[in-house]
């Protein structure tokens, strides 16, 4: 079964929402708009088209980042798998369009963002199958910085 991948670059419409999972998996929620724009030559400017809401869902790790950093109306990239869901109750249906996020992030586009690094776990909680470090230094030749050259610069300064 393929899957379809998705990004979405809109505003966050919700606060985020946490919670856990029966077994203690950790979610987060919150709600995206996005609205597409054209350029409209007869009238020479952009114009807004329909606008798109989707619930984006973010589990472990990324719901604890997004949780700490994403408040309503912050401009957002979300990328993740799409769901469209059918949902019914006594007298209404409809359709809800969902976003497993595997990434989410201010889009700089429109501001300026100051990354902190969360907080390193205790080795002895971490589950393996979705929470392993990885050795940075290892996987660069142990260089801590992968965009630092060995060789001088020849630029002019």
């Amino acid at each position: 079964m393929s899957q379809t991948s998705i990004t979405i670059v809109g505003n966050a419409v919700t606060d985020v929402t946490v919670a856990s999972t029966a077994t203690g998996v950790e979610y987060a929620v919150f709600r995206i708009a996005t609205t597409a724009r054209r350029f409209d030559r007869s009238v020479g400017q952009w114009v807004d088209g329909d606008t798109s809401f989707m619930r984006v869902t973010c589990w472990r790790r990324l719901a604890r980042g997004v949780a700490e950093s994403i408040v309503k109306g912050d401009p957002l990239v979300v990328t993740g798998v799409l769901r469209v869901r059918e949902w019914a109750t006594e007298d209404r249906r409809g359709v809800s369009v969902e976003i497993d996020a595997s990434a989410v992030g201010h889009d700089l586009a429109r501001g300026v963002s100051a990354f902190t690094r969360a907080a390193k776990r205790d080795p002895l909680t971490l589950d393996p199958a979705v929470d392993q470090e990885v050795d940075l230094d290892f996987q660069q030749g142990g260089r801590a910085n992968p965009w630092e050259s060995k060789e001088p610069s020849t630029a002019a300064a």
